[in-house]
């Protein structure tokens, strides 16, 4: 099969080129189309279920809350491990499935089963899942602060909570956008015990009148003489802590008791849980993280894209560097690019010397770039994303993609100088073909061994082999096509 292919490379010359052109094409059309990311997808498909319980202790979480999800959910098709943590007020259950599970199928199944176990939970308890993020989504930090001290905490936590997060949830590929740090602003109703004592009212009796100060409801319809409906509604919306104060209580001698008789209310920073600073100084943190399979240098680009437009407050700033997983991927291409011009630049040296001809060397080059781009070919048909494993698949492999092409051309040209110096062009063809076919045999064993010693990788189960494995896929397709891609060097020398 070989000498039919180095027979065939050697009689349609300008085929080989155009398809050696078309496949650099088509890897420089992939490359930025393709998903860019630090690490291989490393978690298996997993379903996260947080329960908020206000109020309950952590023994009570586990007893009401997080046993009743854990019963719901197990034995779910494919389920591989079932995990929890119960916390003051907070319960998390972690349903993980094996690795060929449909993720997207999953969370079905588990909403499914959700959905029989939420009646059964305490009063106020709510259970969701949670958006699906990659164990390394986490792609920016962003900080919110204010240099001069013209916000305050809540303000920065205010404009981080409600602003930034929808501005960021608007573009395609977040999954989710956590705030942390500043303060959360609430309405604080503070009761006096002595005016509830004077009035005869219980706290109870202040509590029913402040939830009911924000409602809407209906209140039927009017019909008018033109045969219409006018709908009624009444609505109670508070707006600033003076709409709860006028609230009505009760009455008492026949005049009215409002909240603002009997308590304070203001309008105030919940209970801090947690903190976040920047240098130093108060900020609130926002963490922006990606779906799984989301390009972070797109996703990245498209987040700077929406920050641009977004109006800033007077007096705060948004530092976008705090943490950027695109650039430790940008520092990684880079060193890749180094490597390969560094290498090529060293192997064109050392053939110039030792070949004497610069076409030979050049010829042998073309290895690289060609080999480089059917294992991106590889890897997009695969799926693979580019990440820190598959460039250093390509990096280890940069030393030997020249070897089978090093072989090649060097015994393609000794045999070309040993012709005679009137040798027709079919005599060279002919000697470039005996060339190629004469150390055909060794280079195929030596390639299949060097191959054969990565492919342990790819048998490698669990979260080894989804690390490793894209390391040994992007290492045996570039070198095989090193290989291969040799049959196609000898027209060049003809």
């Amino acid at each position: 099969m070989f000498a039919w292919l180095i027979g065939w490379s050697i009689r349609h010359a300008g085929a080989v080129v155009i398809g050696a052109l078309a496949l650099l094409a088509l890897a420089l059309w992939l490359l930025p189309r393709q998903s860019v990311d630090v690490f291989p997808e490393l978690n298996a498909p997993t379903v996260v279920v947080m329960t908020e319980a206000g109020g309950l202790a952590a023994d009570e979480v586990e007893q009401y809350v997080t046993v009743p999800i854990e019963s719901a959910v197990n034995g779910v098709p494919g389920l591989r491990a079932l995990r929890s943590s119960s916390s003051l007020g907070l319960s998390i259950v972690w349903i993980e499935f094996g690795w060929g599970e449909d993720l997207w199928r999953a969370r079905q199944q588990v909403a499914e089963r959700l959905a029989t176990v939420t009646e059964d939970l305490p009063p106020g308890a709510h259970a969701e899942i949670a958006p699906v993020t990659s164990i390394t989504g986490e792609i920016m930090l962003l900080s919110v602060t204010a240099p001069d001290g013209a916000h305050t905490p809540m303000a920065l936590r205010a404009f981080a909570e409600f602003e930034l997060t929808r501005r960021l949830y608007a573009v395609p590929g977040v999954a989710q956008v956590v705030s942390i740090g500043g303060e959360l602003p609430e309405y604080q109703v503070l009761c006096r015990s002595d005016r509830l004592r004077a009035y005869g009212l219980t706290v109870a009796d202040v509590v029913t009148a402040a939830r009911g100060a924000h409602s809407t409801a209906s209140a039927g319809f009017l019909p008018d003489r033109a045969g219409r409906e006018v709908p009624i509604r009444q609505t109670a919306q508070v707006r600033r802590a003076e709409d709860i104060r006028r609230t009505l209580v009760a009455w008492h001698d026949g005049a009215p008791v409002t909240v603002g008789d009997v308590a304070e209310v203001a309008l105030a920073p919940a209970q801090a849980r947690g903190a976040a600073s920047e240098r130093g100084a108060p900020a609130v943190i926002v963490s922006v993280q990606k779906a799984p399979q989301v390009n972070t240098l797109a996703l990245t680009a498209a987040i700077d894209r929406a920050l641009d437009g977004m109006a800033v407050p007077a007096g705060m700033r948004i530092n976008r560097a705090v943490f950027r997983q695109a650039e430790f991927i940008g520092v990684a291409v880079d060193n890749l690019r180094r490597v390969l011009i560094e290498a090529a630049a060293v192997v064109a040296v050392v053939l110039v010397l030792f070949l004497i001809d610069a076409r030979a060397a050049l010829i042998t080059l073309t290895a690289l770039p060609l080999s480089l781009a059917v294992a991106l070919i590889a890897m997009a048909a695969g799926g693979l994303t580019i990440n820190v494993m598959t460039l250093g698949g390509l990096a280890v492999a940069l030393g030997g993609l020249v070897d089978d092409a090093i072989i090649d051309v060097e015994n393609v040209v000794r045999r070309l100088r040993g012709l005679p110096p009137d040798a027709t062009a079919p005599m060279r063809i002919a000697a470039v073909g005996a060339a190629s076919n004469e150390i055909r045999a060794p280079m195929v064993f030596a390639t299949v061994i060097i191959v054969l010693v990565f492919a342990p990788l790819l048998f490698l189960s669990g979260m080894e082999g989804r690390f490793f494995r894209p390391l040994g896929i992007a290492y045996m397709v570039s070198t095989l096509a090193s290989h291969d891609l040799v049959q196609a060097k000898p027209p060049a020398c003809s």
